[in-house]
């Protein structure tokens, strides 16, 4: 028979060996948990404290019990007519009774909604099982390279990868959003049948649901459970260039003077990886960077900030590497050496082993940030790019991991996350604002830390700018406000080819409405990965005359959105709401908006319609019902709800602006 035992904010059921728990998490959101003999008493997830909220209504019969709190209804049912019966969950908004999600069972006989395959060791292999609806429509899990927004139909690895960013949270058409709050190895499949998470290793199911009335509701209440975002920095919003890669101070320093020579605004500039000494040392190398402090000096009088890059890689050359070893602050193995990727590094002949740090040690996040602020931070160095910190694995077994936290298997999705707040933690620690922590992986909760996401090591081509579009809507619908891409991808791109310099000035016009703005790549001619690598020309003046005109109009353009900018970002930070954003979210209740994939909204009063096909120059936009917009380029007034074709010349993109706003998007 099943038992309930319910207490002030939550629901324990119990059925044979199976603990159920129900419990009030934030303003219509709940959070269940279920494991075989009892929950565990730590999680490695992104919910470590309940939000306020009212107090629920629990009601407990014999068979069944019902779980109110606010717009949120569970219905727990025991049917004692099944052979084998289970308590099912069912999800239904309050005030209309309307079923939101269900739980269905495997089999009709067994395994039934919830399913534990274990080893006798306290970890499983589960699964957890919902109905699957017709013309449910479903988005977020991160950022993937699928092509998709709605990701209805799609099987997903639950896992971190370069250019794939696993963040388990969906929100649904149906009016719910659901955070897998399990950081293990595994798969969801969104299936016509049934909707299935499964992972290979782990000790609960663990997973959080809001019925908020709205999609802008369900972010604020998801922000509210995993945490928000900062106040975006002021001098985050500008220009960011890049390439790949500028060997030493005085070509970096060039290219900063001639930025501001030619009266171009420049926010912050990037000195990319193997700058170091070696990978572990987290200090410039003094051949190639002699005086760091002048330059960061300097580069300040010119209002730039510098952004060093710092890899989670531990060279066994490192000065410091006997002391990751011995202190044990490296991530382990399960079988082999603690070596996990290669790599042709500082004093290195050929490619060689190296080790990856372990973020989620406390131990480790203080040693690494200490040399990180004796090294950078000292010098005035504050903006910090993490890359490949999914970690970049090589072979890609993160079961064969053991961290602080727990085996591979069952924590390895948090190595990014952890790795941002180590860097939020020091510059805490050592009384600094928030920075900005450019990321190439994140997970559930990264946000609070600073993590701003990229889309990584993309190719630079149309498909990609194409597959863009959606990876970035997707990642902010996941709770990651702060994004950006390689503008013109980074894997190619010749800045003499005139098909390249016409996909680059459609990515710049892409660019310039994302939450960050930045420009990076690894051009043609492109050298194999070593510290020796640099790549081709990628300034904004390496394009030709016709692109280099558009293109700094463009940079222009994105000084006068600041303002604009900080305002959607200070919104961000307090209610969750992303200032890059499908149309449905500000238009819930206009079907036209639900199956756009190709526009976004940037802020309320922006309806961006990029170009990512090859000579296209006009494309269809589809306007959002219940407003007038109002074509930036030409002045014409256009009624919501219908779909236009909008003249795209090569200078411009389709941009239309609420009425009544009062963007500067004009000189």
């Amino acid at each position: 028979m099943v038992t309930f035992h319910p207490s002030a904010t939550s629901l324990e059921i119990r059925h044979r060996h199976e603990v159920l728990t129900i419990e009030a998490w934030g303003v219509d959101s709940v959070r269940v948990r279920a494991a075989q003999y009892r929950i565990p008493a730590e999680s490695q997830g992104a919910l470590d404290e309940a939000p306020a909220s009212p107090a629920p209504s629990i009601e407990a019969g014999d068979a069944q019990a019902t779980f109110r709190h606010g717009e949120l209804t569970v219905e727990v049912d025991f049917d004692l007519g099944a052979a084998y019966p289970e308590p099912l969950l069912t999800f239904r908004r309050t005030s209309t009774g309307e079923e939101l999600l269900t739980e269905s069972r495997e089999h009709f006989w067994m395994p039934g909604a919830r399913s534990y395959q274990g080893n006798r060791a306290g970890a499983y292999e589960i699964h957890q099982q919902f109905a699957a609806y017709d013309g449910e429509k479903l988005y977020g899990l991160g950022q993937r390279t699928h092509g998709r927004l709605d990701i209805k139909g799609l099987s997903l690895d639950l896992v971190q990868r370069n250019a794939e960013v696993n963040i388990p949270f969906v929100l649904s058409n149906r009016g719910y959003g659901l955070l897998w709050n399990v950081p293990a190895v595994g798969r969801v499949e969104f299936a016509q049948n049934a909707t299935r998470w499964s992972v290979g290793q782990a000790r609960e199911i663990d997973y959080w649901f809001t019925a908020a009335p709205t999609p802008a509701d369900i972010m604020a209440r998801y922000a509210d459970a995993t945490g928000h975002v900062p106040e975006l920095p002021q001098w985050a919003s500008g220009f960011w260039q890049c390439k790949l890669r500028y060997l030493d101070q005085d070509e970096l320093l060039g290219v900063a003077r001639e930025h501001k020579r030619r009266g171009l605004p420049m926010s912050v500039i990037v000195t990319d990886y193997f700058h170091w000494s070696a990978m572990g040392d987290f200090r410039f190398d003094e051949a190639e960077w002699p005086d760091p402090q002048a330059m960061v000096d300097e580069l300040h009088d010119l209002g730039i900030e510098l952004m060093v890059s710092i890899w989670p890689t531990i060279s066994p050359l490192s000065e410091n590497f006997a002391d990751y070893r011995d202190q044990g602050l490296l991530v382990g193995s399960d079988q082999g050496v603690e070596f996990h990727q290669t790599i042709q590094d500082k004093g290195m002949t050929t490619p060689m082993p190296l080790a990856f740090y372990d973020p989620t040690n406390p131990r480790t996040r203080e040693y690494v940030w200490d040399l990180v602020r004796r090294n950078y931070l000292d010098l005035g160095i504050k903006v910090f790019w993490l890359d490949a910190s999914e970690p970049e694995l090589n072979p890609a077994h993160p079961g064969n991991l053991t961290l602080y936290a727990g085996p591979g298997a069952e924590v390895a999705n948090i190595y990014p996350r952890d790795n941002a707040r180590l860097f939020a933690e020091g510059m805490a620690a050592a009384g600094q604002e928030p920075t900005v922590l450019l990321c190439r992986s994140a997970w559930a909760g990264a946000q609070k830390h600073g993590a701003a996401v990229w889309s990584g090591d993309i190719p630079a081509t149309w498909l990609s700018l194409e597959q863009q579009i959606r990876a970035g809507l997707n990642i902010a619908i996941s709770g990651i406000p702060w994004w950006t891409t390689d503008i013109g991808g980074f894997h190619g791109g010749d800045s003499r080819d005139p098909a390249y310099r016409e996909l680059m000035i459609r990515w710049f016009q892409y660019g310039v409405f994302c939450p960050l703005f930045r420009l990076h790549g690894d051009r043609d001619p492109r050298t194999p990965t070593s510290y020796a690598q640099t790549g081709g020309p990628n300034e904004v003046w390496s394009f030709g005359d016709e692109a280099y005109e558009i293109i700094a109009d463009l940079l222009h353009l994105r000084e006068r959105l600041r303002p604009y900018i900080h305002e959607q970002m200070s919104l961000a930070s307090s209610d969750g709401l992303p200032p890059m954003r499908p149309l449905f979210v500000d238009h819930p209740d206009d079907p036209g908006a639900w199956e756009v994939e190709d526009e976004f909204l940037f802020g309320p009063d922006i309806l961006v319609a990029p170009i990512s096909r090859a000579g296209q120059r006009s494309r269809a936009v589809y306007l959002p019902r219940g407003a007038r917009w109002v074509d930036a380029a030409t002045g014409d007034v256009h009624e919501g709800g219908q779909t236009i074709e909008a003249d795209a010349p090569l200078e411009r993109i389709p941009v239309f602006t609420r009425e009544g706003s009062s963007v500067p998007l004009r000189p």
